[in-house]
């Protein structure tokens, strides 16, 4: 066979992860610089922006310890209210950055290198946020102490059978791992940034965090394994995190909740909203930071896939949920989801439905599946839809068992600030991350770059 007819067989290349002809120190000198230039006016203006949105969560936190859960908007039926949809909000946004970092590690996909970074950090702000929801929710803060294992004043244990016991436990430590996650990753690129020092300060505050690391042939081994491991044990926590807090629902009696298509169903939709998440993020730091060499179209295109795919579990489990309903002839079941499609809350359940749904459904197509305005916009409204799903979810507590006790649920301004108030947290954190820390892994990066490979002409050998 010729070599013409070879060449035309082979299937086509796919593009170079990273571009611009990048090599070990072009990588070190573009992602350090970002960590070291001067603090910019630009940068000032945005962290005072989200920290006074900020200051609205402390200080509708204040006034909620100061007058009660009666500042918010719930009544009798509907004794859950906004807090726990931005606590399930938050925690699923959490779940990209551990996906990306440990499942497709695991995997070996050599495409999550650009992005694992700020995915992870973005992990570790969303959990914190979602961290607030479950003190502040009971109302009597004075005994949030109850909902970690210590006894009580009353030589009382907390009640273990409790939901909540249960979200404090798996999220306390869902944030534990992905922290020493994160950081474990950072310590080679913390070394790098320490040996360009240019202060003494700055030397001595890097040179404690990098725990003297030195790049020996040792220290890789041991940091691989290390990695390897920590990878291992935040792969389960993807899966057992979201279902711990679907658990919150499906251990009721409230029709609509008591099912157990709720874990799988809770997970899907996590990795969906938080891939979203990480996609409006990226589009924003790549354009920011010119990045568009270290992230990719391909890169987002990836994500976009994996959006095309939990969006459609999504899809097929909100189906799944009317046939069950249907099927199991459980009058009370059969009305909590019509009541969702087509009773008060019907508005809430169609913005859900378009959202998560139907949108997802032109990542289809290349074009639109490569379009950096096209993605951006989408990952706004998945993530709204992903909002308004959890919403949807509480809301069947306003129509119960008993026609007499029905109400509608409307939130407060109070409940209001408090969830803007999570988003101004979430980007102050996020943005003190981009201004100290390197916003992509350099070592990693460098992995995937040609240089990395012993038998790549002009490499080491």
């Amino acid at each position: 066979m010729s070599t013409v007819e070879n060449k035309e067989q082979m299937p086509p290349a796919e593009p170079p992860l990273i571009l611009g002809n990048q090599t070990f120190g072009t990588v070190t000198d573009r992602i350090s610089k970002l960590a070291e230039r001067k603090t910019t006016l630009t940068w000032l203006a945005a962290l005072s922006l989200a920290a006074s949105v900020a200051l609205l969560l402390l200080g509708s936190i204040g006034y909620l310890f100061y007058e009660g859960i009666g500042i918010w908007g719930l009544n009798v039926p509907v004794a859950w209210g906004w807090a726990i949809v931005n606590f399930v909000f938050w925690v699923g946004i959490g779940h990209a950055g551990t996906l990306i970092s440990a499942i497709l590690f695991l995997f070996r996909q050599k495409w999550r290198t650009s992005i694992n970074r700020f995915a992870e950090a973005m992990t570790l702000f969303a959990v914190i946020c979602a961290l607030v929801f479950p003190g502040i929710h009971v109302g009597r803060i004075w005994v949030v102490y109850w909902m970690f294992p210590l006894p009580n004043q009353m030589d009382m244990w907390p009640n273990f059978r409790s939901p909540l016991l249960w979200d404090v436990f798996a999220v306390s430590i869902y944030f534990t791992c992905s922290l020493v996650f994160w950081y474990t990753g950072l310590i080679p690129d913390l070394a790098t940034l320490r040996d360009r020092a240019t202060t003494k300060i700055r030397k001595i505050v890097l040179g404690i965090f990098s725990l003297g690391w030195r790049g020996g042939n040792r220290q890789w081994k041991h940091y691989e394994l290390a990695y390897l491991i920590l990878a291992g044990v935040s792969t389960p926590l993807v899966l057992s995190v979201h279902s711990v807090v679907s658990t919150d629902f499906a251990v009721s009696v409230v029709p609509g909740w008591h099912t157990t298509i709720f874990p799988p169903y809770f997970v899907a939709g996590a990795i969906f909203s938080g891939f979203a998440m990480v996609m409006t993020l990226g589009i924003i730091t790549r354009k920011v930071f010119h990045l568009e060499d270290f992230i990719t179209n391909q890169h987002l295109e990836k994500m976009n896939k994996i959006m095309l795919l939990t969006g459609m579990m999504v899809g097929y489990s909100y189906a799944c949920e009317f046939f069950i309903a249907w099927y199991s002839g459980n009058a009370y079941e059969q009305f909590a989801f019509i009541n969702r499609a087509f009773g008060p809350y019907a508005w809430a359940y169609w913005i859900m439905i378009s959202c998560n749904v139907l949108i997802p459904q032109m990542f289809w197509f290349r074009k639109l599946r490569t379009s950096i305005p096209v993605m951006f916009v989408a990952s706004i409204f998945i993530n709204i839809g992903m909002w308004f799903e959890r919403f949807v979810i509480v809301m069947s507590l306003a129509r119960d068992y008993l026609p007499s006790s029905w109400d509608y649920y409307s939130p407060t301004t109070w409940d209001v600030l408090t969830f803007i108030g999570s988003f101004g947290l979430f980007f102050t954190l996020f943005l003190l991350f981009l201004r100290f820390l390197p916003v992509v892994a350099m070592f990693e990066v460098k992995g995937v770059l040609p240089e990395a490979d012993p038998h790549h002409k002009g490499g080491s050998h």
